[in-house]
């Protein structure tokens, strides 16, 4: 594991964050004494240590001690408090979207599109993407109508490459008219090929391509199509999977919220969570079997395909299904009570869930420039940055560009990203990383 450390910060950062700790080291306030564990009784620990920078594990704990079943204030009746995670490069290393894709691919599990019309695969992919499926990928062939990707290479790549990409293999746009701030049509595209499939299928896929990811060696790699680098390991960080297993045993209601699929990720997330408390990009049915089109949140309708876990679609979902909220409020910020109290993420997909969080914000450093430039501006101080726990990421160069560009509009503009006062974020230095 490399020797984590932190860049020089400011002078002016520096005497902010030192008076910041001593303030949460020597401050009790009168809620924070009745919030102590009371006399005999001692919540849960978390016991593994690697891989946590600084005071991270030990604030994470203070939150545990807080608001955990061993607390007083859970004497009272109170509703469990709510933890949440992202999924993918949060409590795994790599990505299970992507596992289960190149699974398909490589074992041709992508049935043919109705009517062989790719645009019936999604709403937003564009002419240019249709045709180039078209002209690459063969009929189905079988029962199932799937397509030859194990064997036919050029299908195989032009699916890969509208996935991964965004675009064909010849570098037209492959998905176009979407709120950015609701939707990533590729994340979706993988639930829209499940089409067809029965959930105990894709399940079953999942399961296979889980297998096979865990058994490959760190830092393995497959052939996908003539793909011969793509990513072949996935593997749990222990230190999340004790973070989760501390939190439920302090009376967390602890949930999975991820823009992969949801059958996909209910196979991983087994025994990390309690049953059914996973949240994904989920699939309409007809007739017992996955359709093409997605479910709704907040005011869209069942078919419009407008809203998935994604940046604000993640507060939408999360407020649906763990809070019970309905209708256009499913899409605004809600009152304290109902809101996470602990957050965990690593990407912009991931900011909305995080910013709503009461108590702490993990965020993993992959230099995504919207989530850390909120992380390190820690505008409330609530805001956590760590290192990922395996392979982490060296110091960036330059600095995320918060005061211009950090920020991606529903319309795909870049924009200076705004505290919750309207004020912008200034640009900053990544300073907390591996090296």
């Amino acid at each position: 594991m490399p020797v984590l450390r932190p860049a020089p910060r400011s002078a002016r950062r520096a005497v902010t964050a030192l008076a910041l700790a001593a303030a949460l080291a020597t401050v009790t306030t009168p809620a924070q004494a009745r919030d102590r564990p009371g006399p005999g009784r001692s919540c849960p620990r978390l016991t593994v240590s690697t891989g946590w920078y600084g005071a991270n594990q030990a604030r994470i704990q203070r939150v545990i001690d807080r608001y955990g079943n061993c607390a007083p204030h859970h004497r009272d009746g109170r509703a469990a408090p709510v933890a949440v995670f992202d999924w993918d490069n949060t409590v795994i290393k790599n990505d299970v979207g992507d596992a289960t894709m190149f699974w398909l691919l490589r074992n041709s599990r992508i049935r043919q599109p109705e009517h062989g019309d790719w645009r019936t695969t999604s709403r937003y992919l564009t002419d240019a993407a249709a045709r180039s499926l078209r002209a690459a990928c063969p009929d189905g062939t079988g029962p199932d109508r799937t397509l030859p990707t194990a064997t036919y290479t050029a299908c195989a790549d032009e699916i890969l490459s509208v996935y991964s990409e965004a675009a064909t293999t010849s570098g037209q746009d492959a998905f176009a008219g979407y709120d950015r701030r609701t939707m990533e049509p590729s994340y979706a595209w993988l639930a829209q090929l499940t089409h067809g499939w029965t959930a105990a299928q894709v399940r079953a896929f999942a399961a296979a391509a889980r297998a096979e990811n865990l058994a490959a060696p760190v830092g393995a790699t497959q052939r996908v199509g003539s793909t011969t680098d793509a990513t072949g390991y996935v593997r749990y960080y222990d230190q999340q999977r004790d973070l989760i297993r501390t939190l439920r045993r302090a009376g967390f209601d602890v949930w999975i919220v991820s823009a992969s699929p949801q059958p996909v990720v209910d196979i991983w997330a087994r025994g990390v969570v309690a049953p059914g408390n996973v949240i994904g990009i989920r699939s309409t049915t007809e007739r017992g079997r996955y359709t093409s089109h997605l479910g709704s949140c907040g005011t869209e309708r069942p078919g419009d395909d407008a809203q998935i876990t994604y940046i604000d679609g993640k507060r939408c979902w999360i407020n649906k299904e763990i809070f019970g909220v309905r209708g256009a409020a499913a899409s605004r910020v809600q009152a304290p009570t109902k809101r996470p109290v602990f957050a965990a993420g690593d990407s912009d997909t991931d900011v909305s869930m995080l910013r709503d969080a009461t108590g702490l914000r993990l965020a993993l450093n992959r230099n995504k420039a919207e989530l850390m430039c909120r992380s390190y501006d820690d505008a409330d101080g609530r805001w956590l940055v760590n290192p990922m726990f395996i392979g982490p990421k060296g110091r960036m160069d330059g600095v995320y560009p918060c005061a211009t560009a950090g920020y991606t509009a529903s319309d795909g503009t870049s924009r200076p990203v705004r505290r919750g006062d309207g004020s912008v974020i200034p640009d900053q230095q990544d300073t907390v990383f591996a090296g």
